[in-house]
C-alpha cells in the first residue's frame, strides 16, 4: 500500500486521530490539484508519483519551482496565513493516490502543537533548504548535471528506476528547450547511464554513474531530508 512518509512517521494514536479526516485523491498524469493564484481548499499528502509546482510568468513561459513526492505535502502555507497557491500543482509523474485533508482540519491539528505540528514544521524547513539549494544549483550548475539530479530524485520519489516522463515535461522542470533535453538524454543514454524504452519512459541503467554525473545538490538535499526527517517505521 502506498504511504506518505510524513504521515507514517507519526505515532499510531496520531494517525488514528487523523485517519477519519483523510480521503484519497487520484494521482493521474497532468491532473491539476492547485491552480496558480487560486484558493487552497485542501492539503495533499502524496503517497506515490511526483507533483510539480510550476509558475507561469506574464510572457507565458513556465518553469518548475520545486517538486514533491511521498516525502512531503502541499498546502501547508495556509498555516502561515496565506490561503492562495502561488504555483500550479500538477501530477508530473503518475502514481496511485494522495491523501487529502480539508484545510479546516489541518489548521485545527496544527493548533494542537503536537507531533503532527512538529513534523510539518520540520518538513517546511527542509523544503526551504531544498528550494535554496535548487536556486543556487540553477544558477551555477550545468543543465546536464541538473538533469541527472532531477532523474535521481524522481527515481527516489517513485521508488523505482523506471518511470514515465516526457521530454516536454522535463524541459519545463529544467527551464530549457525540449531540444536541449533530447540532446542531454541522448548523451546519457550513449554513456550507459539511462536506457530508452517505449516513448515517454526513462530507465536509470546505472545509478552509481548517474550520481557521479550529477551535481552535489542531489546528495545535499537527500542528506538534509534524512537528517531532519528521519523515517520512522509504521506502528513504532
Amino acid at each position: 500500500m502506498p504511504t506518505n512518509k510524513l504521515l507514517t512517521a507519526l505515532a499510531a494514536e496520531d494517525r488514528d486521530r487523523l485517519s477519519p479526516f483523510l480521503t484519497t485523491s487520484p494521482m493521474r498524469l497532468r491532473l491539476v490539484l492547485y491552480k496558480q493564484d487560486a484558493a487552497i481548499d485542501d492539503v495533499y499528502f502524496p503517497c506515490s508519483g511526483v507533483l510539480s509546482l510550476t509558475r507561469t510568468m506574464e510572457d507565458g513561459r513556465t518553469a518548475e519551482a520545486y517538486a514533491i513526492g511521498n516525502e512531503g505535502m502541499i498546502g501547508e502555507s495556509v498555516f502561515f496565513g496565506d490561503p492562495l497557491s502561488h504555483t500550479e500543482a500538477l501530477v508530473q509523474v503518475a502514481g496511485d493516490l494522495a491523501y487529502k485533508m480539508p484545510v479546516a482540519v489541518f489548521l485545527r491539528e496544527m493548533e494542537r502543537h503536537g507531533a503532527f505540528y512538529q513534523r510539518v514544521m520540520r518538513y517546511h524547513h527542509v523544503l526551504n533548504l531544498q528550494i535554496q539549494q535548487n536556486t543556487v544549483c540553477n544558477a551555477l550548475h550545468h543543465v546536464e548535471h541538473r538533469c541527472c539530479r532531477w532523474l535521481l530524485t524522481t527515481g527516489d520519489r517513485v521508488g523505482s528506476d523506471q518511470f514515465k516522463l516526457t521530454h516536454e515535461f522535463l524541459a519545463v522542470m529544467l527551464g530549457v528547450r525540449r531540444a536541449t533535453v533530447t540532446v542531454i538524454l541522448g548523451t546519457l543514454e550513449n554513456a550507459g547511464l539511462i536506457a530508452a524504452g517505449q516513448p515517454g519512459v526513462i530507465t536509470i541503467a546505472n545509478r552509481e554513474k548517474l550520481m557521479d554525473a550529477s551535481c552535489e545538490c542531489y546528495t545535499v538535499v537527500k542528506t538534509n531530508f534524512e537528517r531532519l526527517l528521519p523515517e520512522r517505521h509504521q506502528g513504532s
